[in-house]
């Protein structure tokens, strides 16, 4: 169907069956979110949850909620509520740390599994990554001094030629961050196999915005955060997945207590546990750690599939009212048309890129800005609906026939 007015759009909401979810979320009145892909909406349930926690569990109960309140499993429960959304198993994931060091522990676990392999030296990823796994990938193989390189390659297509009997780990970003090019995980991951490498995944752009099955896919390793699609708040903690076939050999560097087998011995010496809370590190950071379920839980109300029905629907939209309403404006798109390749964002090159993002934000339009000259568009389908699209679009329109947008900004530290 070709929508020509906001009043079909609004139709399309009236009708959509995940459009009741957006009341789950505070969003401010009259802001058009668009950055979910970025940093996710607060779930209304988490400032009661966070009060929860600060006044009932800590200052009442103090210590006593290590035990009484389920602090100390609070990482693997949550781990086993996000399963489901990204084809893990119970007991594979814990909801922990970072995901710069979650990526640090797989991609160290991954290479200690092919330490055996002289010949193995090579980790592949994109030079379009996100740059922190680029980093992490940089700072770990600089300080193990063992003749490991990374190899950057530049599209997608390179992989068949360049996986082979050197390499060690292919670490890709499922969805990138930039394009929104969404990686077939199944064919890469098989690819890697063929020839012997380990696949880590990184779907920080992908859980809770397009269905991932790590296991059907047969990946080794994966990590990501929760304050993207899943709404668990600025900064909350990451997670890592660690199929069961690979616990018993997971090992990394970070051996802190809480990944011991027995944290509460107080041993001397480190002991591995073989199960997923070996991939757990220093103290939780309870509070942040509590808010992630109020997020986790909104998802029980839905499906992916669902949500990736409506967030390919969303994303057609906006390209189509996009290439209809602002052509001739010098717009191009860069994420990927066709379905299979495309994740749950719209990005736009412009030469006034920033310019514009700053001036759509100005009107309630939120967006965002990368480099280089990305205008970033994030659609969440649990509280992004067709006539935000549509209002999205003729604000993009009128900026640009308007020339409404001061290109002297000043740029922000965060763009």
């Amino acid at each position: 169907m070709t929508i020509q007015s906001r009043e079909q759009c609004e139709q399309l909401d009236r009708e959509d069956a995940l459009a009741h979810l957006k009341q789950e979320f505070a969003l401010p009145e009259g802001v058009i979110y668009l950055d979910g892909n970025s940093l996710g909406a607060r779930p209304k349930a988490a400032a009661s949850r966070a009060a929860e926690v600060i006044q009932q569990e800590w200052g009442t109960d103090l210590i006593t909620s290590w035990n009484k309140a389920g602090w100390f499993d609070l990482p693997s429960r949550l781990g086993n509520l996000l399963s489901p959304l990204i084809g893990a198993e119970a007991n594979e994931v814990v909801v922990t740390d970072t995901t710069s060091g979650n990526l640090f522990k797989a991609l160290a676990a991954a290479l200690h599994m092919q330490a055996g392999d002289d010949q193995r030296k090579v980790i592949i990823t994109e030079r379009s990554n996100f740059p922190t796994d680029i980093y992490m990938a940089e700072g770990l193989t600089g300080w193990l001094q063992r003749g490991y390189r990374i190899h950057l390659i530049d599209s997608p297509e390179e992989l068949s030629t360049a996986i082979n009997a050197e390499t060690a780990v292919v670490m890709l970003t499922h969805v990138n961050y930039r394009t929104g090019y969404l990686h077939d995980m199944q064919t890469v991951t098989a690819l890697a196999h063929q020839h012997g490498a380990l696949m880590l995944w990184d779907l920080a752009h992908s859980a809770g915005a397009v269905p991932v099955n790590l296991n059907a896919a047969n990946a080794d390793f994966a990590v990501g955060c929760t304050y993207k699609y899943l709404n668990g708040g600025p900064g909350s903690p990451a997670f890592i997945w660690v199929p069961a076939r690979h616990q018993a050999k997971f090992r990394h560097p970070l051996s802190g207590w809480w990944g011991h087998a027995s944290p509460f011995a107080m041993s001397p010496h480190f002991e591995h546990q073989p199960t997923i809370r070996a991939a757990l590190c220093g103290t939780q950071p309870i509070v942040s750690l509590a808010l992630v379920e109020c997020g986790l839980e909104i998802f029980a109300k839905t499906d992916m599939q669902a949500l990736r029905k409506k967030s390919l629907a969303l994303t057609d939209l906006f390209i189509a009212l996009v290439e209809q309403r602002c052509a001739g404006f010098g717009l191009e798109l860069v994420t990927p048309r066709d379905h299979v390749q495309r994740g749950s964002q719209v990005s736009l090159h412009h030469p006034h890129a920033y310019a514009l993002i700053q001036a759509l934000i100005a009107r309630g339009v939120v967006g965002d800005y990368r480099e280089p000259g990305i205008l970033r568009f994030g659609f969440t389908p649990l509280y992004v609906g067709f006539a935000d699209v549509w209002d999205a679009a003729e604000h993009l329109r009128d900026l640009l026939a308007s020339q409404s947008y001061d290109l002297n900004l000043k740029r922000n530290a965060v763009t």
